[in-house]
C-alpha cells in the first residue's frame, strides 16, 4: 500500500476522528478538558460542552467506557482489496484514507470505501451486551444440570421467572402450536439483549446501542424475515401470496395489494422508529438538563437542573424494561397476525 508522505492544508483540516472521540469522551466524563493525539489539552467552551456531549450519542471510532478511551480498528473493503488498520491514526498514516465527519474516506476523491467493516463503539456495547448474556444463560443453566429438582433462586429465578412470562403472556398468547415453541428461543434473545443494550446507556460513560437507529434497523429486518418465514412455513407459499389480496374480490386486487404489500415493510419501519426514538429522546433530554447549566453558565440552576436529571434517569431505566418487552410483544403479534391472516386465506381459497 502505497503512503503519500505529503500532506496539504486541506488534509491537516480533516482530523482524525478518533481526537474528537477523545475530546468528547472527556467531555462526557466530566473533566474540564480534553487531550488530543498528541497529549496537548484544550479547554472545552462552555457553551460547546453540550455539543460535545451530544455528538458522544453518535457512533465513532472511540470505544468510551468510564471515562477511559481506546480507538478501535477500521475495516473496509475498496476496490476489490481488505484494508485493516488498528487504529484511525494508523489509517491517516498510511495516506490513502482519512477521517471525515465521523466516517473513513478516501483521500483522493473524499468518497466512502465501498464497504465499510469498522468496529464503532456501538458495534463493542452489542459484543458485550450479547457476551453477557450468554454468560448469564450459561451461568443458569449450569445450576439447573447440576439441581434439576431444586427450586430455582437468586438469579436462576429471577431469570426463569423472566423467561416463564415471556414464554406464556408473550410468545404462545400470540403464537399458536408447534411455532411458537419453535420460536420461543429467538424471542427470549431477543427481550435481553434489547434489554442489555438498553440498560447499558444508563452506565455513566457508555453508550446505548439501540439508540443507532442501524442497530433498531438490524433486529426490525431480523424480525420481519421471523415473521414472513413463520408465515410461509406453517400456511405455505400460496396462502402468504394470497393474503397480499386482502381477501378481497378481484376487483379489488389492484388496489388491496399495494396496501398489503406496503403493511410488510410499515411494521419492521415501526419496530425500528418506535425502539430508536424512546432510547434517543431520552437521553437527549438528560443532556438537555444537564446543559442548562452551561448554558446559564451560573451554579444557581444546578439543583433543579440535577433533580431533573435524577427524575429523567429513573424514567429511563423504566423505558429501559418497557421499550424491550414492547418491541419483543409486536414481533409476536405480528407472527401472530401473520399466521392467522395466511391460514385464513389458505382456508377461505380452499372453500
Amino acid at each position: 500500500m502505497n503512503a503519500d508522505t505529503h500532506s496539504t492544508p486541506a488534509e491537516h483540516s480533516t482530523t482524525s476522528h478518533a481526537d474528537s472521540a477523545h475530546t468528547a469522551a472527556a467531555a462526557a466524563a466530566g473533566h474540564g478538558s480534553s487531550h488530543d493525539a498528541h497529549g496537548a489539552a484544550h479547554d472545552v467552551p462552555p457553551e460547546q460542552v453540550f455539543n460535545h456531549l451530544l455528538g458522544e450519542l453518535g457512533d465513532h471510532h472511540g470505544f468510551v467506557l468510564f471515562g477511559h478511551v481506546a480507538d478501535l480498528p477500521v475495516m473496509m473493503v475498496d476496490s476489490g482489496k481488505f484494508h485493516a488498520y488498528p487504529n484511525p491514526h494508523k489509517m491517516e498514516e498510511a495516506g490513502v484514507f482519512t477521517m471525515h465527519k465521523g466516517h473513513p474516506v478516501r483521500k483522493a476523491d473524499m468518497k466512502p470505501p465501498q464497504l465499510d467493516l469498522s468496529i464503532t463503539n456501538y458495534v463493542m456495547f452489542q459484543w458485550i451486551a450479547f457476551a453477557i448474556l450468554t454468560a448469564l444463560g450459561l451461568l443458569a443453566a449450569g445450576k439447573y444440570k447440576k439441581n434439576p429438582k431444586k427450586a430455582p433462586s437468586g438469579l436462576q429465578n429471577m431469570l426463569e421467572t423472566v423467561v416463564l412470562y415471556l414464554r406464556d403472556e408473550v410468545v404462545y398468547s400470540n403464537i399458536k402450536g408447534d411455532a411458537g415453541k419453535r420460536l420461543l428461543p429467538y424471542f427470549i434473545t431477543l427481550f435481553f439483549s434489547i434489554l442489555l443494550m438498553n440498560l447499558f446507556g444508563l452506565i455513566p460513560g457508555s453508550h446505548t446501542a439501540t439508540g443507532a437507529i442501524g442497530v433498531t434497523a438490524g433486529l426490525a429486518i431480523i424480525s420481519f424475515l421471523v415473521i414472513n418465514y413463520t408465515a410461509i412455513r406453517e400456511s405455505g407459499v400460496g396462502a402468504w401470496f394470497a393474503h397480499l389480496t386482502g381477501g378481497a374480490p378481484w376487483p379489488m386486487w389492484p388496489i388491496m395489494i399495494p396496501i398489503e404489500f406496503m403493511s410488510l415493510f410499515i411494521k419492521p419501519f415501526v419496530l425500528t422508529m418506535r425502539l430508536f426514538a424512546n432510547m434517543t429522546a431520552g437521553h437527549i433530554v438528560l443532556l438537555a438538563f444537564v446543559g442548562l447549566i452551561f448554558f446559564f453558565k451560573s451554579i444557581a440552576v444546578a439543583p433543579a437542573s440535577v433533580a431533573f436529571s435524577v427524575f429523567i434517569y429513573f424514567l429511563e431505566l423504566l423505558a429501559a424494561f418497557l421499550q424491550a418487552y414492547i418491541f419483543t410483544m409486536l414481533t409476536a403479534v405480528f407472527t401472530g397476525m401473520a399466521i392467522g391472516d395466511h391460514a385464513h386465506h389458505e382456508e377461505a381459497h380452499h372453500h
